[in-house]
């Protein structure tokens, strides 16, 4: 994140004020979010210094060059083209950072906007979706963890929350055991007798999220943390942590969301899921992501209620990780008299 200028001497309030405002300006965007802004600008700047080209000003010529740069794999040696999600990605990214620096990248300028639209005409594809892990599959899943390990204890814990959640990797390991108990926390859990609520802090806001006790104390989300909290002594600070020295520790930092996504491939190949798949090609098919179109796709409600889960503002979103519906269920052909 770039730093502002050296402000002169002010009073003693208003520098406490100044700081609390830059605390408010990283609090404005997630952490990982500053770390890829911060990557993508010295991709950007590098491929500047190449091409001998200005940084500052922003340029709508300069910038179109870059994002076909981008899209041919020339922005750096040796590069590989850049999806268009990446380069949108990328895009943004310059947008926040000549903002941080007191300017203004016009994306509407035709020297961008025209190269993006030829870019998405060009090399967009529908996206890649994961596969869904089904009821049946979270089953045999957290059947392969050992119950007695507080590795395994935790394991379950997330797969299941994660599963009946609807939830994404980064919500997951954001979670707190309790309001407000940390700076990098996304949420926190409340348990009650009928289940457990979840509230969580998103791009647009914040929602709660409900996650009601199972049929089985075996599957259950809301008992798999209870479990957990209980063995691991946890009282304050992030709910899902590192399991450590030889699995009878807790470290005190939360867990990367990328343990989630190899969580998730680990036990698909140990319980067998997709058994017809090669190991590899499994794992490419599922990730953390399969937890979320796992609900989606799995839950035999009104489609509103997945939708609310999943916190997607439109249904159209929430049928995209529907991955095994009936497509055809309602049948406006019929129901036109035809």
């Amino acid at each position: 994140m770039p730093r502002p200028a050296p402000s002169p001497s002010l009073p003693g309030h208003l520098q406490d004020l100044t700081d609390r405002a830059r605390g408010y300006v990283e609090a404005a965007s997630s952490a990982n979010t500053r770390k890829a802004y911060a990557s993508d600008w010295k991709h950007f700047a590098a491929w500047c210094r190449r091409s001998s080209l200005p940084l500052l000003p922003p340029h709508p010529q300069t910038i179109g060059l870059y994002i076909t740069a981008c899209s041919s794999g020339t922005a750096e040696r040796g590069g590989k083209p850049n999806s268009v999600s990446t380069i949108g990605r990328r895009l943004s990214s310059l947008s926040w950072n000549y903002t941080q620096r007191g300017q203004q990248l016009d994306r509407k300028d035709r020297h961008i906007a025209t190269v993006m639209a030829g870019i998405r005409n060009s090399h967009a594809r529908p996206p890649v979706q994961k596969e869904a892990v089904m009821a049946a599959d979270i089953i045999a899943m957290i059947e392969t963890l050992d119950r007695s390990t507080l590795r395994g204890m935790r394991d379950r814990a997330m797969l299941l929350v994660g599963y009946a959640g609807g939830l994404r990797r980064s919500e997951i390991v954001g979670l707190d055991v309790k309001a407000d108990q940390t700076e990098d926390g996304r949420g926190w859990i409340e348990i009650f007798d009928k289940g457990m609520l979840v509230t969580l802090r998103g791009k647009t806001g914040w929602r709660q999220v409900e996650v009601g006790r199972g049929s089985s104390d075996a599957t259950c989300p809301v008992v798999a943390v209870e479990t957990w909290i209980r063995f691991a002594k946890l009282g304050h600070g992030p709910l899902f942590r590192r399991v450590t020295g030889q699995g009878k520790s807790i470290g005190a930092e939360r867990l990367n969301d990328k343990e989630i996504a190899r969580l998730v491939k680990r036990a698909v190949v140990a319980a067998g899921v997709r058994g017809d798949l090669s190991e590899l090609e499994r794992a490419l098919k599922f990730s953390g992501h399969s937890l979320r179109a796992g609900l989606a796709s799995s839950a035999d409600v009104d489609e509103r209620y997945v939708q609310k889960q999943l916190g997607h503002a439109s249904a159209e979103m929430t049928r995209r990780y529907q991955r095994r519906r009936d497509r055809f269920r309602i049948n406006l052909t019929k129901a036109a008299g035809l």
